[in-house]
């Protein structure tokens, strides 16, 4: 069997994302260790199972032009949750910037939000 177990996010600086993503977030920190090279492996994750993302910081313009848009302004990162009220409520009191109202549609609850840097995420609970 397969699966993605990592997605890279490109950021500017290691311990604001890392703050931004277990604090605002409630992200779990995996793993957070200095690499040869003087870059760190920073791992975070929302919880068991599913992917948890690298966050890679920037080297070099290319890169640091990423940081941010890394999916050309769309959403490119999908937040499930079990319980869409808590965890909207939860963001908003510690900053989150949601672009948009909660709608509710026949796949579920979902509102856009978007991170310390602006890449959009979708906070989403599937409907059951």
């Amino acid at each position: 069997m397969s699966r993605i177990s990592l997605v890279t996010l490109v950021v500017d600086d290691y311990d604001e994302a890392i703050r931004f993503y277990t604090e605002a977030l409630g992200f779990r920190l995996v793993e957070d260790a200095p690499r040869p090279d003087g870059s760190r492996w920073v791992v975070v994750s929302p919880g068991d199972g599913g992917a948890a993302l690298l966050l890679a910081r920037a080297k070099g313009d290319g890169q640091r032009a990423r940081v941010g848009d890394q999916t050309g302004g769309r959403v490119g990162f999908f937040l499930h949750t079990d319980d869409f009220a808590r965890d909207h409520a939860r963001m908003l009191a510690a900053g989150v910037t949601f672009l948009e109202e909660p709608r509710y549609e026949p796949y579920g609850s979902v509102a856009v939000f978007q991170d310390l840097y602006g890449n959009r995420w979708d906070l989403l609970q599937p409907a059951r």
